[in-house]
């Protein structure tokens, strides 16, 4: 209603409706969860109690939580909006999963009137335009939309994204909030996931984890396991790995049973089910959200191909799949029953099984029981992917499109990859091409070595790959160096900043919110004068002349900025004051030395925010570049 979301208020049982579903149907559904999951979610820690220091922002669904949150703030100190929000700011993170930007929650201006002009008004002393403004690109454009992640971003002290390339993505995504800033510095960064691995690991698997590194293994800082699983023999790995492959086979016999003869299959074909699949053979997995940038049926581009593979008598190959589709994502259905009509008409039916009902039950049998997880999404779409991550402990391996957390952890040693590390979009013609280059490593390198044997029966070159595999990528992907990451990087520097601006009332943030009022006035006032450059030595010597108007000159800094050469890092070359320019109010000359070996045009004079404790560009975007 437009007296201000009743929805948080209102005991009716209707509203209580309103976190029935996930995802539910409909923008005004959805935006009604959103508000009782940020503005909701930080008044019930009020409610208990709980005042953090630090707020975790998983995606934009949750970003409401930056205007309570500073509604609170203004509320304990008595300060409006503005500097509230550079208090709080400071003690908020947002965690971005989205890999494009059409994935973002974007809501129509009246619906945010609708339910929030009153709250903006009269909790927030803010107009509606004002609210509005925070979600957008454009301020002054009445017909955009509110953006989610647009008020994730600018109501946060860090942004990041869940794997190093999703970083790259995700700067490329929201270089439209920094204009005239190059996207290697639009300020998000990358903590890639990791998985709690005791809640994946398989019986097998932690019995043999405890024998090599002790139970309380991943209670530290799991720096040495990798050392003690390189020392584990291959007859005791490749043991681990059976007594999970049998344990799988019996899950999937059971489960495939009990999906027949619920759907009312005939007795004949449940007794089947009953024996299908082998425990020595290989077998893949694939499970995950069936949706076409996830383009599970890569396989399935060559059916023939594809089937020859499975039923080859000498070295069979079995399949699980496992996956649901949005119950509005027609085309994501489809792609599962086309996997139900090949399963059907051909003589895979034998060594394939389609799991319904796809659940974390199902998930956690398919990591500890799989050889090979395969995942084939398009480059850059998948933002980080954790499934893979979990079949590590248990010793499977993964086949894996270079995307996400695999283009950062794929080795030769370790698994197997797909792709050639660029983007393709969703070319018909490059799908094909990675089609056939999977069916080319299941044939000539998966497979075969899979079922070359020592006279004792152990694939070795398989088990080596094993023990790379869990040696070197499980610490790495777990979330024990995850959550290490978090609070080193960001916790525990949020935590600080937000008690600094937070204290004496919030005089900090009174001053940034003041500082970021003169820039906002004075920016455009700023121009440079003549710029000259001396290479003398080996090195170039640049000097430039800046004109403040009514900035102080300690709210700014003068650099050379030259982009990195070979993807390095580029240059940020603070400039000096040297000396006032003659005759002019607040002119200064700048002045900086750098290194000779690249072409001084290389290099651009540009002035920057500067306040300490600011960061920059994220609560500043202004730049001024010397053309």
């Amino acid at each position: 209603p437009a007296n201000g979301f009743s929805p948080l208020i209102d005991p009716f049982p209707a509203n209580r409706g309103i976190t029935s579903e996930l995802y539910g149907s409909g923008l005004e559904l959805r935006l009604l969860q959103e508000i009782m999951l940020g503005i909701g979610g930080w008044r019930l820690l009020a409610s208990l109690g709980i005042e953090p220091e630090v707020c975790h922002l998983n995606e934009g669904h949750a970003a409401f939580a930056v205007l309570e949150r500073a509604r609170s703030f203004m509320e304990k100190s008595g300060l409006p909006f503005e500097p509230s929000l550079s208090v709080t700011r400071a003690g908020n993170l947002f965690t971005t999963h989205t890999a494009v930007a059409a994935g973002f929650d974007l809501f129509p201006p009246s619906l945010i009137g609708q339910y929030l002009g009153g709250y903006a008004q009269r909790k927030l002393g803010l107009t509606l335009g004002d609210l509005l403004a925070l979600g957008r690109r454009n301020p002054d454009d009445p017909a955009e939309g509110f953006n989610m992640a647009y008020l994730a971003a600018r109501g946060s002290g860090a942004i990041n994204g869940v794997s190093r390339l999703h970083g790259q993505v995700s700067r490329r995504i929201f270089s439209p909030l920094f204009p005239r800033w190059p996207e290697e510095e639009v300020p998000v960064g990358h903590v890639t996931n990791g998985v709690h691995m005791p809640s994946w690991d398989s019986t097998a698997a932690d019995d043999l984890w405890t024998e090599a590194c002790g139970k309380d293994r991943w209670q530290g800082t799991t720096a040495d396991l990798d050392q003690h699983i390189h020392r584990v023999p291959d007859a005791r790995l490749w043991q681990m790995r059976k007594e999970g492959s049998a344990s799988f086979v019996k899950y999937v016999r059971e489960r495939f049973s009990l999906q027949l003869a619920a759907a009312g299959a005939p007795p004949a074909e449940i007794e089947e089910a009953g024996r299908v699949f082998d425990p020595d053979s290989l077998t893949l997995g694939f499970a995950r959200r069936f949706a076409t940038y996830k383009r599970p049926n890569l396989l399935l581009h060559d059916p023939a191909r594809l089937l020859r593979l499975l039923t080859n008598p000498e070295r069979p190959v079995q399949l699980v799949i496992a996956g649901k589709a949005h119950p509005a994502d027609q085309p994501g259905q489809d792609l599962i029953r086309e996997w139900t009509r090949f399963i059907r008409q051909t003589e895979a039916r034998a060594r394939v099984v389609f799991l319904a009902d796809y659940d974390m039950l199902l998930t956690e049998q398919m990591v500890q029981g799989v050889d090979v997880w395969i995942n084939t999404p398009r480059r850059p779409w998948e933002a980080s992917g954790t499934s893979g991550m979990k079949v590590l402990v248990n010793g499977g391996l993964n086949l894996s499109e270079l995307d996400g957390w695999w283009a950062e952890a794929y080795m030769p040693e370790v698994g197997w990859a797909l792709g050639d590390g660029r983007e393709h979009g969703d070319d018909p013609a490059w799908d094909a091409v990675e089609a056939s280059a999977l069916y080319d490593l299941l044939e000539h390198e998966v497979v075969p070595e899979f079922y070359a044997r020592d006279p004792s029966g152990i694939p070795t070159a398989w088990v080596a790959r094993m023990r790379e595999s869990m040696a070197r990528l499980t610490p790495v992907f777990s979330a024990n160096r995850t959550v290490r990451e978090y609070t080193e990087i960001h916790y525990l520097p949020a935590a600080a900043a937000y008690r600094d601006r937070a204290a004496d009332e919030g005089a900090m943030g009174r001053q940034i919110a003041a500082w970021r009022r003169s820039l906002e006035e004075n920016w455009a006032a700023l121009r440079f004068g003549e710029a000259t450059v001396r290479t003398a030595g080996g090195q170039h010597t640049f000097e430039v002349q800046v004109f403040l108007g009514a900035l102080d000159r300690d709210e700014v800094k003068v650099q050379l900025y030259a982009d990195g050469v070979d993807g390095g890092a580029p240059v940020r070359q603070d400039m000096a004051l040297l000396r006032p320019v003659p005759g002019e109010a607040n002119g200064f000359v700048y002045g900086a030395d750098v290194p000779g070996d690249r072409p001084g045009a290389d290099y651009t004079p540009r002035v920057v925010p500067h306040r300490p404790g600011v960061a920059v560009p994220l609560e500043a975007a202004h730049v001024l570049w010397q053309r």
